[in-house]
């Protein structure tokens, strides 16, 4: 199972949220490459790169931010928020960031995705199925939409998509425990899918639990910020 760390870019500053919620803001860092320079020294490999400016507005905000990242550290990175065009998935695999999350775009258009998987294919393409209460969240979890979760994977799946970012946006930045159920369905129902489990993780335990569900990553935030988990703690994972 992969251990990813999750980075949220707000303003230049890394920050995390609490159940996407813009006005429960926590700053961690005004150098986020620093934060990044410390996880890879812990030996992880992923990082979960993510542009909230450019997921609330619906194109990449921090450009800079994300250059001096990718160039900085040797970290695959996962990228999302704001990938709106073929043009935009180019300058960041330019950048150095290894794969794009699909998320609002993919509900709003479906058929520009199907487009990326053709031209990138799907190593290069993942999907974001984040929900909450039933509702697919989009736009930086600011707007729902009323479609089933497990039928809007399978659509995505159909067209070629083999990974999944998941995420119940009511568990993230609480550190209550991960949507053990929520995935263990995702599992049972697509067991081709590579599934990335994300939100509400806060011990070894946790991590323990979603590998004996058979995710392929689990994403890490608050819980590793905050000291609930050391990085001396994942680096012997790793």
């Amino acid at each position: 199972m992969k251990i990813i760390p999750a980075m949220d870019l707000m303003g230049g500053r890394c920050v995390r949220l609490q159940q996407g919620d813009f006005q429960r803001r926590t700053t961690y860092s005004a150098d986020p490459l620093t934060v990044v320079r410390q996880f890879e020294q812990a030996g992880l490999q992923f990082l979960h790169l993510v542009d909230l400016d450019g997921a609330k507005t619906g194109e990449v905000v921090q450009w800079r931010l994300i250059e001096k990242i990718a160039a900085g550290t040797s970290l695959q990175i996962d990228f999302g928020g704001g990938v709106n065009s073929a043009d935009t998935i180019c300058r960041l695999f330019d950048c150095g960031v290894r794969q794009v999350t699909a998320g609002t775009i993919a509900v709003r258009a479906p058929d520009t995705v199907r487009e990326w998987l053709d031209e990138f294919g799907p190593d290069r393409i993942v999907l974001g199925a984040d929900t909450r209460d039933g509702k697919i969240a989009v736009a930086g979890w600011q707007e729902y939409h009323e479609m089933p979760l497990i039928g809007f994977i399978q659509s995505f799946v159909a067209m070629g998509v083999t990974s999944v970012i998941s995420t119940d946006v009511s568990k993230d930045g609480l550190a209550q425990g991960p949507a053990n159920a929520l995935y263990q369905r995702i599992r049972q129902e697509l067991p081709q899918v590579s599934l990335v489990a994300s939100g509400g993780v806060r011990s070894l335990t946790d991590l323990h639990e979603l590998k004996k569900l058979g995710v392929a990553g689990t994403i890490i935030g608050r819980a590793l910020y905050d000291g609930q988990i050391s990085l001396r703690q994942l680096r012997q994972l790793c």
